[in-house]
């Protein structure tokens, strides 16, 4: 009966779509093909995870600037990485609302599921600041144990921008220390010192020290770049159908291996980096092993499938 309810809505909404459209609507035959195509409703999801329905949404940029940050120095090559923008579909999936903190990757080691790792920096290990400076491995790994995936980059962007294509999580504002943790004029995050030597570098702050956006996720933008599941390719355009079509997985389909790539990703720019990196379209590639060392974390999500085992245990 609700689904039924659900449907009948969206039909009636979609009704109401003019025949104009702008660049990141979609038009009403799509809209009407989605509502056929989720056939189910969310499931309930733990109040850790959130729900993103499954539909379309506009991945990637055409628009030069949304990525002309500078890459890191083993990625030489000066292209937009976010063309070609295109229309994606996703199915239903849950996303972590918040970054993996510290407490909860140690209880992972502590129960010997996970591998030792983390901040290398002083200030970087309070129970509720994310987790750090551990590899793509790491992560893939922790999620796995917790009976999940790390997500994939279409998946991560869809949380990022929603259906319509925003620029942000929050919508078309900029981003800003109002509504994310990034450098700015007060310096690398927002200003906050960290103890020790170099206490100008910042650090991450506990999560959520920014308000919830879209889909009540937390630092989506800012705070620490966050590991996906793709490898890296230049742009959507050179990956080819791999990342095209129905939730695409990226080059070699996630592939353990993929020859021809090196480099997996991180998104979401963080506190050490300026506003220029804190998009939903920004991708920026490093080595899985994360040698030589950066501060990347994460966060993890569940197919519908990994949901309900999930849930299932938890009655258990």
């Amino acid at each position: 009966m609700q689904i039924l309810w659900i449907k009948t809505v969206l039909f009636g909404l979609c009704l109401l779509v003019p025949q104009s459209f702008a660049v990141h609507a979609f038009a009403q035959d799509d809209a009407i093909e989605a509502i056929e195509r989720v056939a189910e409703d969310c499931l309930e999801a733990s109040a850790e995870m959130a729900c993103i329905a499954g539909g379309y949404f506009i991945r990637g940029s055409n628009e030069d600037n949304h990525n002309t940050c500078k890459q890191p120095s083993y990625n030489k090559k000066k292209q937009n990485n976010t063309k070609n923008e295109a229309k994606i579909w996703l199915d239903t999936f849950y996303m972590d609302k918040t970054e993996v903190t510290v407490k909860d990757f140690k209880a992972c080691v502590a129960a010997k599921k996970c591998e030792k790792a983390g901040p290398k920096y002083y200030d970087f290990s309070r129970d509720k600041q994310p987790i750090t400076g551990i590899s793509w491995y790491d992560a893939s790994n922790y999620c796995k144990v917790q009976g999940k995936h790390l997500p994939t980059e279409a998946e991560w962007e869809k949380a990022a921008r929603g259906s319509d294509g925003d620029l942000y999580p929050w919508g078309s504002q900029p981003a800003d220390c109002e509504n994310s943790v990034i450098m700015d004029k007060q310096g690398r995050s927002c200003g906050m010192k960290k103890r020790g030597n170099s206490p100008e570098k910042g650090r991450v702050l506990e999560v959520c020290s920014r308000p919830a956006s879209r889909y009540g996720l937390c630092d989506m933008i800012g705070n620490a770049e966050e590991w996906v599941a793709d490898w890296y390719s230049d742009s959507y355009e050179s990956c080819g159908e791999d990342c095209m079509g129905d939730n695409p997985k990226g080059p070699c389909k996630a592939a353990e291996k993929c020859e021809g790539h090196r480099y997996k990703l991180v998104r979401g720019g963080s506190w050490y980096w300026p506003a220029e990196h804190a998009t939903s379209v920004h991708r920026r590639s490093h080595v899985p092993s994360n040698n030589p060392y950066h501060h990347f974390g994460f966060r993890c999500a569940a197919s519908q499938a990994e949901m309900k085992k999930i849930r299932e245990n938890e009655v258990k």
